[in-house]
């Protein structure tokens, strides 16, 4: 007979696949009930959870209090910092030498107001508490690599809080500014203030954006839409050569943003500087999504987006290779589709080029703080309940991140010294901002950032894994140096994950000034190398130190790898087909959509 089975009356009640739901699939009264509850808690903590950060805590304080050679070590560099800081002080009257530096890319004190008395004294003590903090977050044995992070990043935010910068009566460049224009300083920052407020309640863009109207200012380079799915448009830009390469590039930019970073104003167009090289250019232009998208996912994207672009190209374009491109994550979806196509032996891609597109999710910065079950499961929930994440929430983290240079410096400048920051192209596109499909974020979270499915070879395009190291075609690649959504060393990995000939870029710049780099922009500079197929992986490090720094855009360079990479120029191919007719004018009607 068979072993007696121990079984509890409450096991009838718990179905197995209630164990594994997330919010985005509740089906039951009790987990929509948890869902409203941890949606609830995401809107009143703006989507952090306090749980990651109480775990990171305890974890932190605990290994603290059972590490007394670290305790002596703080005291230590308490008591140096203060005696240190005393003896200081009397320099400090005469205007003597700063203590302490500031780290190298704090720009708070570098006015010459902030190294007299007693102001130096303030901004000295302000960077010692800064620096014993930093110690004190940092090198505890036994803390998780995750909750130092949390922990560290949770002090920095506090002490930015409370950086005497933010005060008018602790920030003599205010004070100066005050008493010499009595006053009309903190008027015009009061009416900055009232005005933001004013179009953030009515949701409109910044103040200034109104010179930058989409398809009179920017994205204006002529093209057509030559295809429609229910998540992106195709548009095919008009050729300005008598002659083109015939092998055509597909722009695939990220949809969580608007396409036309890449075709700004006429001189810092990325498009318009492809197509005058004599280049026929494609490029996505993705919908923003609503309630109505919030089960479409990576597959959709995939199928809707990158492939049925694909297939419009080869019919307009008949027999020719594609030159595929992706920035950001769309970046990461063209490294999925042309695994998918290497595993399907399927040969209509001639290249690939990432730019600023992880591959490899392991180190994927300080995005990282907002990754882990906790912290997804509260963005679920939410999610569950809108069916996409909106703008404010992204732009929230990312002001986080970069707390001084997108809060603090911002606040001080414009409602403190009164003074409006000029509306670039740049700045306009970033306030044009786009959603995020609930399904799709949930899985791109989870399956990338959270698991790694990608590099490890589990993520399944059709049923089946699809592996990166299947990719033969040549690989250019561009990580920017000051990059705090794809790092440079994230981005850099792609040589170790596929065996293809990779030409790898490292340009000055971020995440989106470094790709908008054109000819001409001055103190532009990169670094480039290219690794034959085959060959032998060399660490970040390595490479850095060995790859020399060249002077101007890296635009160039990759429009002469293009170049090298595909046939002699011919007649230009006409605007759409049969099949794929002119829709409308670029820039299209989803480019629109808010």
């Amino acid at each position: 007979m068979p072993p007696a089975v121990a079984t509890s009356p409450l096991l009838p009640l718990i179905s197995p696949a209630a164990q594994v739901l997330t919010p985005l699939q509740a089906d039951s009264a009790t987990q929509r009930l948890d869902q409203h509850v941890h949606a609830t808690i995401a809107q009143l903590t703006n989507s952090l959870s306090p749980l990651t950060l109480a775990m990171a805590m305890i974890d932190w304080a605990g290994h603290l209090a059972v590490s007394p050679g670290k305790q002596l070590e703080l005291l230590k560099l308490a008591a140096t910092e203060a005696a240190a800081l005393q003896a200081a002080q009397l320099s400090m009257l005469n205007e003597g030498p700063d203590f302490v530096a500031p780290w190298s890319t704090d720009r708070r004190f570098k006015e010459e107001a902030w190294h007299r008395w007693p102001f130096n004294v303030m901004q000295q003590s302000f960077l010692l508490t800064e620096r014993w903090w930093k110690a004190a977050t940092h090198g505890i044995w036994g803390v998780s690599a995750h909750h130092e992070r949390i922990v560290s990043f949770a002090a920095r935010q506090i002490l930015d809080l409370l950086s005497p910068g933010n005060s008018p009566l602790t920030n003599p460049v205010v004070l100066e500014h005050t008493i010499r224009e009595g006053g009309q300083n903190l008027w015009r920052g009061m009416a900055h203030l009232q005005e933001d407020l004013q179009r953030a309640m009515n949701n409109e863009p910044p103040a200034g954006s109104e010179d930058y109207v989409v398809g009179r200012d920017v994205a204006i380079t002529p093209g057509k839409v030559v295809a429609r799915t229910r998540l992106m448009e195709l548009i095919q830009y008009s050729p300005t050569t008598a002659k083109v390469h015939p092998e055509p590039i597909l722009i695939v930019p990220a949809w969580i943003m608007k396409y036309y970073i890449l075709d700004l104003s006429p001189h810092n167009s990325l498009i318009k500087f492809l197509v005058d090289q004599g280049h026929t250019v494609f490029c996505i232009s993705w919908r923003n999504p609503d309630e109505e998208d919030r089960d479409q996912g990576m597959d959709d994207y995939l199928e809707n987006g990158f492939f049925a672009a694909l297939q419009a190209i080869n019919d307009i374009v008949p027999k020719r290779r594609v030159h595929a491109t992706g920035y950001c994550l769309g970046g990461t979806l063209l490294a999925i589709a042309a695994a998918a196509m290497a595993r399907d032996g399927d040969e209509r891609l001639a290249s690939i080029t990432l730019l600023a597109a992880q591959t490899d999710f392991t180190e994927p910065g300080e995005l990282a703080l907002f990754i882990d079950d906790s912290q997804i499961s509260l963005l679920e929930a939410q999610m569950a309940e809108k069916g996409y994440l909106s703008a404010g929430q992204m732009a929230g983290a990312f002001q986080l991140l970069r707390s001084y240079d997108l809060l603090w410096s911002r606040m001080v400048s414009q409602y403190l010294l009164g003074e409006r920051s000029a509306m670039n192209d740049l700045m306009a596109w970033n306030a044009d901002t786009t959603r995020m499909p609930a399904r799709m974020h949930s899985q791109y979270l989870r399956q990338l950032f959270l698991n790694d499915d990608l590099s490890e070879g589990r993520y399944q395009v059709g049923g089946r894994p699809v592996s990166l190291g299947d990719i033969t075609i040549p690989i250019f690649a561009v990580g920017t140096e000051s990059d705090h959504v794809a790092p440079w060393r994230s981005v850099h990995k792609i040589h170790y994950l596929s065996p293809a000939e990779v030409t790898f870029v490292l340009t000055s710049g971020g995440h989106n000034a470094g790709i908008v780099s054109e000819p001409g922009h001055p103190r532009r500079h990169y670094r480039l190398h290219t690794r034959p197929a085959g060959e032998v992986y060399v660490a970040p490090e390595q490479w850095l130190a060995e790859t020399p720094t060249r002077e101007g855009s890296w635009w160039t360079a990759w429009q002469e790898w293009l170049a090298a990479r595909s046939a002699a120029p011919a007649a230009p191919a006409k605007t759409g087909s049969k099949r794929y007719p002119p829709l409308e004018d670029a820039p299209g009607s989803y480019v629109l959509l808010k």
